[in-house]
């Protein structure tokens, strides 16, 4: 007799919130991105990022140093709820909520699919080695980057394609929730002035 086929792995057989909390925190990618600050003019609302990490953020391991208490540290921290998914502008394009929400897969340096927490840094992803110290950082205006909300396609390879689940069309959105982040309001004279200076410490993008 033929063996049966494997099951699908949970993240292509349930949406995002048919998900376990096991499931559901096994998708963040350990990337690092979300925990960079993010600055949102006041006047046109524009977000800007930044590669300066939150205080909590282990700039080795990419990953919040105390993640059940975070709140007590950073009351600001924002939850993305189901309801929020939509128009949360700030989730980077690699983060694994913001593709199974898409109806994409999830690459191939996923941990999830690796099988190795590691090759979300050795792909050029993750905020380890770009990323400056919230209590070094200074004006965070002066630290602007571009890198956060782009596809490292050199190093990653290109976005993976639709997402197949049972009884579900290919490419079907699904709303879902996500990882946390902190976004600070920054007048728009700020901003502005801003856009000429260095992107950070080592004047990358």
């Amino acid at each position: 007799m033929p063996s049966a086929a494997a099951p699908a792995p949970f993240w292509r057989a349930k949406t995002l919130e048919a998900m376990t909390r096991a499931e559901w925190e096994s998708l963040c990618d350990g990337c690092g991105r979300c925990c960079l600050h993010k600055l949102r003019d006041d006047e046109t609302d524009a977000l800007a990022f930044t590669a300066v990490a939150c205080r909590l953020l282990n700039l080795a391991t990419c990953r919040c140093a105390d993640y059940e208490n975070r709140r007590k540290w950073v009351p600001d921290c924002v939850k993305l709820t189901p309801r929020r998914v939509a128009a949360a502008d700030w989730l980077p394009p690699t983060c694994a909520y913001r593709l199974l929400a898409e109806g994409k897969d999830l690459p191939w340096w996923h941990p999830l699919v690796s099988g190795d927490p590691e090759t979300v840094h050795r792909a050029g992803v993750s905020a380890r080695g770009r990323a400056v110290r919230e209590r070094d950082a200074g004006a965070f205006e002066d630290h602007l980057v571009a890198w956060p909300k782009r596809w490292p396609t050199r190093t990653a390879g290109p976005p993976p394609g639709p997402l197949r689940r049972p009884g579900s069309p290919a490419g079907a959105r699904t709303p879902g929730a996500g990882p946390r982040t902190v976004v600070r309001r920054v007048p728009a004279t700020a901003a502005a002035a801003a856009r000429g200076r260095p992107t950070d410490r080592n004047g990358r993008r």
